[in-house]
């Protein structure tokens, strides 16, 4: 029996496009979907400005390429792309999910208005699939989808909490569309024969808002190793006598735990130096704040985030909502020690290659640097387990753990 053709539709450029790379590699993929990408029309045009005069948008935009996947067999809307970007940048983010909501419903309309032929099957995700699954069960086809998140539902919930934990933060509590967006997510879960999730952490949120938890597989992700062997860091054996140095890649904002990053960087700051590289969503006040305690960088490019993870000696994010926080596997990629929460969704082993800590307890973080800070030895034995436990958790270790889900399950 010959292995049915996959749609793959995809908003951004997640995981690298490990997705339909994988997909395609199997022999599986009929078509990749996806908003917006540097390998078709007019973003092509944008490799004419010389590197050092590119901004930084237009760096993060020629990263977005599917390697991997023939780009016969990619179709990008890059007019939409566009204006998914401006309307996230310029509508306040009380109407984000307004933004998402309309996103996922566009990108569902144009790939279906492209028509299909040739098709077992339909790979989506979360909040941009639900045309896609509809029209995939009136079709008779397979209908797999992976949930990236917790769901809203749950992330709501803990965020409401965090809000009025730390109220000069951030804006105010988003209201208009949250509703339907989380009845969206969950009508999808009803539609997929199978839902593919990163984490425990992900089907325990599912099964809690009443999902379809027999239908939910847990598949770790996974991240192409280092090439180049001076991208791992190498200060592990020199900071005796040193600050340790503290890293985190990821928005700057609640959901990240950025108040707790910020707790210890203050109770550490004559052993530790702490650095957050990323987009930052809090308010001036509270930026203000942190800029006094730590170094903020502000978003960079895919291409120099290896700089930084060699800066480190261990990384730090103590997520209150994720799916399985891919950053995490790049730092133990890079050899750093990952220090992070249950809600991370790491494969992390505590006292074996980081330390799992609960969600809001900055204590529970400061005396684990410190503990670091005091102990080369045991930094160096971690930082040694988590480089060979990334070595598990490679894209080629993902693919096949993503088929073997896919083909065993539906």
């Amino acid at each position: 029996m010959s292995k049915p053709a996959y749609i793959v539709a995809q908003l951004g450029a997640r995981m690298h496009y490990a997705v339909p790379r994988i997909i395609q590699e199997a022999g599986q993929l009929e078509r990749f979907y996806t908003d917006i990408c540097a390998v078709q029309g007019w973003p092509k045009l944008l490799n004419l400005i010389p590197n050092v005069l590119r901004p930084k948008t237009v760096k993060r935009l020629l990263s977005r390429v599917p390697r991997g996947v023939p780009q016969g067999r990619i179709t990008a809307f890059n007019d939409f792309g566009f204006e998914y970007a401006r309307r996230r940048k310029l509508i306040p983010s009380q109407g984000r999910f307004r933004v998402h909501l309309w996103a996922g419903e566009e990108f569902c309309r144009r790939i279906l208005n492209n028509g299909w032929r040739q098709v077992g099957g339909v790979f989506a995700f979360n909040s941009a699939g639900l045309e896609l699954l509809q029209r995939a069960k009136r079709d008779g086809l397979k209908t797999v989808m992976e949930q990236t998140i917790a769901p809203m539902r749950m992330e709501l919930a803990l965020l409401g909490d965090e809000a009025s934990r730390f109220s000069g933060w951030e804006g105010g509590t988003e209201k208009s569309g949250a509703t339907d967006y989380c009845d969206r997510e969950e009508a999808e879960w009803k539609l997929a024969d199978l839902i593919l999730c990163g984490s425990d952490f992900v089907r325990d949120g599912i099964a809690r808002c009443g999902g379809p938890a027999e239908r939910c597989v847990v598949v770790p992700y996974g991240v192409d190793l280092p090439e180049n062997k001076s991208e791992i860091g190498n200060r592990k054996s020199e900071i005796l006598n040193c600050p340790l140095h503290v890293l985190t890649v990821g928005s700057v904002g609640l959901r990240k735990g950025s108040p707790y990053v910020l707790a210890a960087a203050k109770q550490l700051s004559d052993k530790a130096e702490f650095r957050m590289v990323g987009g930052i969503g809090v308010l001036p006040e509270a930026e203000a704040q942190m800029r006094g305690h730590l170094e903020l960088t502000g978003p960079v490019p895919r291409s120099e985030i290896a700089k930084h993870f060699a800066w480190a000696d261990v990384f730090l994010l103590p997520s209150l909502c994720e799916g399985s926080a891919t950053v995490t596997y790049e730092a133990m990629a890079h050899g750093l020690p990952v220090i992070c929460t249950p809600n991370t969704g790491s494969v992390v082993r505590d006292g074996v290659d980081g330390f799992i800590v609960p969600i809001r307890d900055a204590v529970a973080i400061a005396t684990r640097l410190e503990q670091l800070a005091a102990d080369s030895v045991l930094l160096e034995s971690l930082s040694a387990n988590a480089r060979q436990r990334a070595g598990e958790y490679t894209v080629a270790a993902y693919g096949r753990r993503l088929m073997g889900a896919i083909q065993s399950n539906i």
